[in-house]
């Protein structure tokens, strides 16, 4: 096993502590009037980007960019479910910049600093520009017991497969990899566009959750994320007591 995939695994045990430990206090951070409907969003979408990104592009890349999709979207859409005015220019190049940052810290794991700066700068700008057309997640919001994916989505979903595709092109190619470029740019593209269309299709559904989730079962879903917390955690004890190797790459 490889040093950096067990830290990884203890790093996510202690965050499912702490998110359990704050379910549990459901009462003391205000009820149905506090926070945990936006860190149940939170919770949701970063896991759902992030294990959607790390499939195709590994761990690391999932879980920084899964972090980053989490803070924003909750954000965006808690915001969107209490009817507040569309956000301006700062909050959006705000939320682009933040999930920017996750790009470009899990682009630069994968192929280097300069590739992942450039990722990242260029995925803040496209997503702006984006943000200033009308493409934004909030749009068309409708809670719904059930998934749906609509025309507009699957637009987006194709625009940002093409804008990715093109952000890992040239982030190779200022990274001085061409001989990769084609190849990387396709990857990125192809699976961040496809993690988006399926994130889309069931975000109707994860806000009408989010509104109605039952308060006790918010305590459960706490005890569920601890006992998951405390699993990972003990990996690096039992690698220790098995003599399992660990790798120093």
């Amino acid at each position: 096993m490889d040093k950096h995939t067990l830290a990884l695994i203890s790093i996510v045990g202690n965050s499912l502590d702490v998110l359990g430990a704050l379910y549990l206090a459901y009462d003391l951070l205000g009820g149905e009037h506090g926070p945990l409907r936006t860190l149940t969003r939170a919770v949701t979408y970063g896991v759902m980007f992030g294990a959607g990104y790390g499939l195709a592009l590994g761990p690391v890349f999932g879980l920084a960019s899964g972090v980053a999709h989490g803070i924003t979207l909750a954000w965006e859409f808690s915001r969107a479910s209490r009817g507040g005015p569309e956000p301006g220019f700062r909050m959006d190049g705000a939320m682009s910049a933040i999930r920017g940052c996750g790009f470009a810290l899990g682009a630069s794991y994968l192929f280097g600093a300069p590739f992942g700066v450039t990722f990242g700068v260029l995925s803040t700008a496209g997503q702006v520009i984006a943000y200033r057309i009308g493409i934004r997640p909030t749009v068309d919001y409708r809670p719904a017991t059930r998934p749906r994916l609509t025309r507009f989505q699957l637009l987006a979903a194709a625009n940002r497969t093409v804008g990715y595709a093109v952000t890992g092109y040239v982030s190779s190619l200022v990274a001085q990899q061409p001989e990769h470029a084609i190849a990387v740019g396709l990857k990125t593209g192809l699976a961040l566009g496809l993690v988006t269309a399926i994130a889309g299709s069931f975000t109707p559904f994860i806000e009408w959750t989010a509104d109605h989730v039952p308060e006790k079962r918010m305590g459960v879903f706490g005890i569920g994320l601890i006992l998951i917390g405390f699993a990972l955690q003990s990996v690096q004890y039992w690698v220790a007591l098995l003599d399992v190797s660990i790798g120093y790459k």
